[in-house]
């Protein structure tokens, strides 16, 4: 990798190393870097250098466990559309805020066309939908109206992005 400035991250050129490296960590992020090195054919110092170089340069964004949500009895799923009643900036800024202190909001991205956001929560079943559509999704500052698309079933679902 020849960009070593997290600032400068999306401009970071990848070898064809560097995508090897990814896609393994994008799949299984807790092998070692004994086994991450040996799956991309390098030595292990090599190897941790590299990746040190990704994290540096904000390629690399964080580690985490993904969670089943039917193990922790979280098996429903929605896609809501939310409608502000104003786009002003103070509109938006409020709302985006209170966004960010609602954990029960997984995803939450700002979208172009007729609406204004799209959200995605997780939920265990009618009650819990009906709480949050009442108690958070309607609380919500600004919001004149939601509409929900619940999951009936996943067909494909990955965190990992496709590298070139």
């Amino acid at each position: 990798m020849r960009n070593k400035s997290a600032a400068n991250a999306h401009d970071a050129t990848l070898d064809a190393i560097d995508r090897a490296i990814l896609r393994e960590l994008q799949a299984d992020g807790r092998c070692s870097n004994l086994e991450l090195a040996q799956r991309v054919h390098l030595s292990p110092s090599a190897c941790l250098r590299r990746v040190k170089t990704l994290e540096d340069a904000g390629v690399i964004a964080r580690y985490v466990a993904l969670l089943n949500p039917r193990a922790i009895g979280k098996s429903g799923a929605s896609f809501t559309i939310v409608n502000l009643e104003s786009t002003a900036q103070a509109r938006i800024e409020a709302f985006e805020q209170a966004v960010l202190d609602q954990p029960e909001i997984l995803d939450c991205h700002y979208v172009a066309g007729s609406n204004d956001y799209l959200i995605r929560f997780s939920y265990r079943d009618a009650e819990d939908l009906e709480r949050l559509h009442r108690e958070v999704l309607m609380r919500l500052p600004g919001v004149a109206r939601v509409n929900s698309m619940l999951v009936l079933r996943t067909v494909k679902k990955t965190t990992a992005l496709p590298l070139e």
